[in-house]
């Protein structure tokens, strides 16, 4: 086992990092994270974490501050020589840049994994990342967990006694095999909403594989952020005869127009994780967030014990 066991929380989520604490019955690790009054950023420990086994847990969503102290903190604890540093990124950000699909654009992706391992990064670990093949990026210890036990519970609920009722649907080809899974675990049909993207941000519904031929519909998805896959996806299955019609993501960015989407007659429900703060201003009747907090704790604690995390992977 190396060093004592250590948990440091950047200020993208800092609920959901003492979430995690209060489960492992630590404290919160002290750093003191501020701002110059040009907005530069300024990381200190207020405490020795020589030694230690030491996790920082942040998100990397924008703005780009989220990023910068997670570098930053790694950097830190490098220079305070930390024994071992693991950066747990509950939503890794820029995951959708993954590849080069157009003429002088970068690989984002690859770009922000180079900085984290870079850094001083020893282990890192992730979430429902959007691109599993991003763990390809870097040659450390890499560990994708997945929200599906979070989901899983919740849904089996929803269904019991109803199963022919229901379906689970992917909002694209892309998402068929993180759908599937989903349906195989709840013995349910898989429908894919099939669409192309003529920009960013922008999606347009092209065919329907699969029958539509049951009440209730369970749409499966690694994030929402714009909310226009959602929502196209949520009217043609209502067009279609479903009667109600849930979404379950992984991550809530929310970003946009989104709010105005999910508010939509043809979504009655919204079910994500805590892997990215909302404030409260931002919470509406229809979302249900599910803490990751659990499954996070339970793999800081094995990497911590040098126990295998594979068990994490089972429901």
């Amino acid at each position: 086992m190396i060093g004592t066991l250590r948990v440091f929380t950047g200020r993208s989520n800092p609920k959901l990092g003492k979430d995690i604490t209060d489960i492992l019955k630590l404290k919160t690790g002290e750093v003191n994270i501020s701002n110059f009054s040009d907005g530069e950023l300024r990381v200190g420990y207020n405490e020795s974490i020589r030694g230690t086994d030491l996790f920082i847990i942040q998100s990397t969503n924008p703005p780009g501050d989220n990023l910068l102290e997670l570098l930053f903190m790694i950097d830190a604890a490098k220079r305070a020589s930390a024994g071992r540093i693991t950066a747990v990124i509950p939503y890794f950000g820029y995951a959708r840049q993954d590849r080069k699909d157009q003429p002088r654009v970068p690989i984002s992706s690859r770009v922000c994994m180079d900085a984290i391992a870079s850094a001083g990064t020893d282990r890192i670990v992730v979430m429902d990342i959007h691109s599993s093949q991003i763990q390809g990026f870097v040659k450390i210890p890499f560990d994708h967990l997945y929200a599906k036990p979070l989901f899983i519970s919740i849904l089996k609920e929803k269904i019991k006694g109803h199963q022919g009722d229901f379906g689970v649907v992917a909002t694209d080809v892309g998402g068929i095999k993180f759908a599937r899974s989903y349906a195989t675990k709840l013995g349910l049909s898989l429908t894919i909403i099939d669409k192309r993207r003529p920009r960013p941000n922008v999606a347009e519904v092209v065919n329907v594989i699969g029958d539509i031929n049951f009440k209730h519909a369970i749409i499966i998805d690694d994030m929402i952020d714009t909310g226009g896959s959602v929502l196209q996806a949520a009217k043609v299955l209502k067009n279609s005869g479903c009667e109600t019609v849930s979404i379950v993501a992984t991550h809530g960015v929310f970003s946009g127009p989104c709010f105005d989407r999910l508010a939509d007659d043809s979504i009655d429900e919204v079910i994500v994780t805590d892997s990215i703060q909302l404030i409260k201003e931002n919470h509406f009747d229809k979302l249900k967030i599910v803490t990751a907090a659990p499954l996070f704790a339970d793999a800081i604690k094995r990497i911590h014990d040098e126990e295998t995390i594979s068990l994490l992977f089972e429901i």
